[in-house]
């Protein structure tokens, strides 16, 4: 029976750094196979910020599921619906953000896990399965197993209550959200300040304990990368396309200028 292996969270079962890409500005499947041969284990396709629609990201989704690259889509806050829809859609994990209790964390894994884990409602054939027949019991549970349930943690107040998220069966990571982090601690853009290196700390700790994954996003130097996943961060997002394309153009047109300066000065 082909089953599409979620690589992200294989590499998270063997304590590997499972290496995460953001999809902001592409919106086709070009995407998956560029984004695979540069090395990245998963892509996050984001539906809380840009105008990327629940189709594309769907298609995106279906296509990646035998590239050995796993879609991992982030809705926005409260659309648990939109999350089942992108699962049934061909999804390998899902990313709730802004999830500040264990009361969202428990409903979170709920909504998106099957009986006996929580009350998701089955839809039929899937493309992680390849739309094949099989019984239902095997299905459920195999996209249990497979499926990535990741929440938020973007406040203070979730900082403060990590350890009884992390506590919550159902749910595989918690990721840091340090860009929001940063503003809700009226540090904006500060994602190396020693208050968010003290709740990324809280956050790792309480992950350990619970024996859940650690995930940051939102700090994308290589100095800030090195320093987290030296605490331990697993789940790392390491950037999105938009940025890489803009700096990458920069850079290179910044080069070429710079040539006609030469020129300019040899004669």
């Amino acid at each position: 029976m082909a089953h599409a292996i979620n690589a992200a969270k294989a590499r998270l079962k063997r304590n590997q750094l499972a290496l995460g890409i953001g999809v902001r500005l592409v919106r086709n499947v070009d995407i998956i196979k560029v984004m695979k041969a540069a090395g990245f284990d998963w892509l996050f396709l984001d539906l809380e910020h840009g105008s990327m629609s629940i189709e594309t990201a769907c298609e995106i989704s279906t296509a990646a599921q035998d590239s050995g690259i796993a879609p991992i889509v982030r809705v926005p806050y409260g659309e648990l619906a939109m999350a089942t829809r992108v699962l049934d859609g061909g999804a390998l994990g899902i990313v709730i953000p802004h999830v500040d209790t264990a009361e969202e964390a428990r409903e979170i894994a709920d909504r998106l896990r099957y009986p006996p884990l929580g009350h998701r409602s089955v839809g039929g054939g899937q493309a992680q399965f390849d739309y094949a027949p099989m019984k239902l019991g095997e299905m459920t549970r195999r996209s249990n197993d497979n499926t990535l349930i990741t929440v938020m943690i973007e406040t203070p107040k979730a900082v403060r209550n990590a350890e009884a998220i992390a506590a919550v069966p159902g749910i595989d990571c918690l990721l840091m959200g340090s860009s929001d982090l940063s503003m809700e601690m009226g540090i904006p853009g500060e994602t190396g300040h020693p208050k968010i290196q003290e709740a990324v700390d809280k956050v790792i700790a309480a992950c350990k304990k619970h024996r859940k994954w650690p995930g940051m996003g939102g700090a994308y130097s290589e100095e800030l990368l090195q320093l987290y996943i030296g605490k331990g961060m697993k789940l790392v997002l390491a950037g999105n396309d938009l940025p890489m394309l803009t700096n990458a153009a920069r850079t290179h047109q910044a080069k070429v200028r710079a040539l006609q300066k030469v020129r300019g000065k040899k004669k």
